[in-house]
């Protein structure tokens, strides 16, 4: 029996060996023009069928022209690859910033990834970069070179512009819209995985660093994760003489810390929480909520709780920091708005989809392992009716899928009725430009920051499947649901404008100075100074 068993596993090991080879040998291998040309049509058509809105902001005729135009300047075989830098522009052209394409990238066996993590982290990922006036600088520095200063330019990278880098990979995605402050923050997070996508993991790369007008050479290599164990801390004597006792408080204080975690939403991999609430003035009359991201943790329970705080410290003022929070759950801005909002609240509009059967073209059997795949196999009969009958044909022609954020509903007993800032930047994206939106449209924040990186009217977005070219193997993802707040502007493809405009430098972050939360308190200060001379 044990001997079956092994051989079993020995099969499945080499099977999964050679899958992962083969598919890594495919990378290296010409596609024909032909077979190319149908995954352009195959594109195009499942944009047709998929996406709610896909004429928003470029017409008909002239995404026609540019998808035919894609054809002819396919005259020979090419790599998966290289028809992934000649798709993904003109799939850009429909200026929706959920929808990407992604390469067919190199595969890795289990061996393989254990013997990477062993060797530690990569010479992108030991480096914060930051992208100002279209130049990409150091703005953290975590290698054990500490001769590179934290704002030196990155020049290039084994012998690659990176100025030209930065040019070329500003095609490979876009922002909501037609705003332009949403490519330095994606650019700066996301320059080491479109360099890796290309040139494939690198153990060790060359970077010319310019820093006060001089120019150096250095070899950054794989960082060793630190293996020291940590010595046992001398154990304390306390006042609790019972060793029961301290057993309990410990407990008592791991569930709180697990708690915390939980509620708060902790990052596993950034290592910071994802929400967090403070108070900055000596009576608490300032609350500063810094949200990070719309997902991750029980959020119902973190604004619950930070609302009734808020409102036992008699806070006047509330400073909700949105910069580069790129989305997430429409769930919880819709929860958080009703502690903000002034009135009973309209969330969103209903969710126009394509067709009455496009959302079943999400991926409903994405992510779990095999039991979480086999419950979810004898439901799915069950979600397909329901999302079909969700699914319903309004007077205009159009189908909407209704979603509880866009019925009527109250605020909140603990809503905060005093003052509201909202600093945002081009990193504010998606769900946290919803939220944006309703709030200054029902005027209930002053917004300080840049224009956000996400438009004003909605976005494209819910249901996110990934579809397969099936001869370039490249994947798109299409959004299926057209997400727009209650409140809309006139202003097509634009983001939120702040009423305080202002834009960090290169200075700024290396000084650790923050402008936009440096013009709310002392805006905070002069309107106390105001009131209190008026009432003198």
């Amino acid at each position: 029996m044990k001997k079956y068993f092994f051989a079993s596993c020995l099969a499945i090991i080499l099977t999964s060996c050679a899958s992962v080879e083969n598919h890594n040998r495919k990378l290296t291998e010409l596609k024909s023009e032909n077979d190319l040309k149908k995954d352009v049509d195959y594109t195009y058509k499942k944009l047709k069928r998929l996406h709610p809105n896909l004429y928003w902001y470029i017409s008909k005729e002239k995404l026609d022209y540019k998808f035919d135009s894609l054809k002819t300047t396919i005259t020979e075989p090419m790599t998966s690859f290289a028809f992934y830098k000649k798709i993904a522009p003109i799939v850009n052209e429909v200026r929706q910033g959920h929808m990407m394409v992604f390469p067919d990238t190199r595969q890795f066996t289990k061996k393989e990834t254990k013997e990477l993590i062993k060797k530690g982290t990569g010479p992108f990922s030991q480096f914060e970069f930051q992208v100002f006036n279209d130049k990409m600088y150091v703005v953290k520095n975590n290698s054990k070179d500490k001769s590179i200063k934290a704002g030196s330019e990155v020049v290039a990278i084994d012998g690659k512009n990176t100025d030209d880098l930065l040019k070329d990979y500003k095609n490979l995605f876009t922002s909501d819209g037609f705003n332009k402050t949403y490519y330095k923050y994606k650019l700066g997070k996301g320059f080491g995985g479109f360099y890796t996508n290309e040139n494939g993991l690198k153990d060790s790369l060359l970077y010319n660093f310019k820093h006060n007008d001089s120019i150096k050479s250095v070899w950054i290599r794989r960082k060793p994760s630190d293996t020291a164990k940590v010595a046992k801390a001398d154990t304390v004597k306390t006042e609790i003489p019972n060793p029961v006792e301290k057993i309990v408080l410990t407990k008592v204080q791991k569930k709180a810390e697990k708690r915390k975690k939980s509620v708060f939403g902790y990052n596993e991999e950034t290592k910071i929480y994802n929400r967090n609430l403070k108070f900055i003035e000596a009576d608490s009359s300032v609350a500063v909520m810094k949200i990070n991201a719309f997902a991750i943790g029980n959020y119902s329970t973190f604004y619950r709780e930070s609302f009734e705080q808020i409102k036992r410290n008699g806070s006047k003022t509330l400073i909700i920091d949105l910069r580069n929070n790129p989305g997430g759950r429409l769930s919880e801005i819709a929860d958080l708005y009703s502690y903000l909002t002034d009135t009973t609240m309209v969330f969103a509009d209903k969710s126009e989809v394509a067709t009455k059967t496009s959302l079943l073209s999400g991926d409903y059997f994405k992510g779990g392992g095999v039991g979480i795949q086999v419950v979810k196999g004898i439901f799915y009969p069950l979600y397909v009716g329901y999302t079909f009958f969700k699914v319903k044909k309004d007077e205009d022609g159009k189908y909407y899928y209704a979603t509880s954020e866009s019925k009527p509903r109250n605020k909140k007993v603990e809503a905060f009725d005093g003052k509201i800032y909202v600093l945002i930047n081009g990193g504010s994206f998606s769900a946290s430009c919803i939220l944006s939106s309703n709030l200054q449209g029902s005027k209930r924040a002053t917004f300080v920051g840049e224009e956000t990186g996400g438009t004003y009217n909605g976005t494209v977005a819910g249901r996110m499947p990934l579809i397969k070219l099936p001869n370039s193997k490249l994947k798109v993802r299409v959004g299926l649901m057209l997400v727009a707040p209650h409140y809309k502007t006139n202003i097509e493809g634009r983001g939120i404008f702040p009423d305080v405009a202002i834009s960090p430098t290169l200075e700024d972050k290396l000084k650790d100075i923050d402008p936009e939360m440096n013009w709310v308190l002392e805006d905070i200060k002069k309107n106390k100074n105001s009131q209190t001379a008026s009432n003198n």
